[in-house]
């Protein structure tokens, strides 16, 4: 007998309006105070740390230039700097937090490399773990989620905060 399985929180994602419309969710996020409803771990001077909305898994951020620019050659040096220590601090905060045996970082520099917001440059840093990608993804197109965005939020900005 196949059973449901409720993901109610991917309808956001499937029903979201095209950034364009909303204006750049790095640049409203970078404006945000570390409020309820933001998503921001960490503002620093020229970059951001913010925890993606859609994770491919827990504790999944992106560090971007708080200036929106598209390009990695746009950046100047100081905010090239920032980001690299910002993402050195992020993989250090969720190493202790989440004790992961791995991370991906990198860029989708386009919508043909995986890019789905080409307009504002910003690096993936992804936690893994042995065995992490099972049959879910494929047969079902759902990934579970093992703590809630909120829960991850408040955790990692704590961890970071230490980091």
């Amino acid at each position: 007998m196949t059973r449901p399985l409720w993901a109610p929180w991917r309808l956001a994602y499937i029903e979201r309006p095209a950034v364009e419309r909303d204006g750049c969710v790095f640049c409203l996020e970078a404006e945000a105070a570390l409020g309820d409803d933001s998503l921001l771990i960490h503002c620093g001077a020229r970059c951001t740390v913010i925890l993606n909305r859609f994770p491919y898994a827990p504790g999944h951020v992106m560090v971007s230039p708080v200036r929106h620019v598209a390009e990695l050659g746009e950046l100047d040096d100081a905010e090239a700097l920032e980001l690299h220590r910002l993402t050195t601090r992020s993989i250090a905060a969720l190493r202790a937090l989440y004790e992961p045996h791995a991370f991906n970082v990198g860029w989708n520099l386009g919508s043909v490399a995986g890019g789905s917001i080409s307009g504002h440059l910003h690096q993936h840093v992804v936690p893994r773990w042995s065995g992490d990608v099972n049959f879910m993804p494929v047969l079902a197109e759902v990934k579970v989620m093992p703590e809630h965005l909120l829960v991850t939020r408040e955790r990692l900005r704590e961890a970071f905060a230490a980091a």
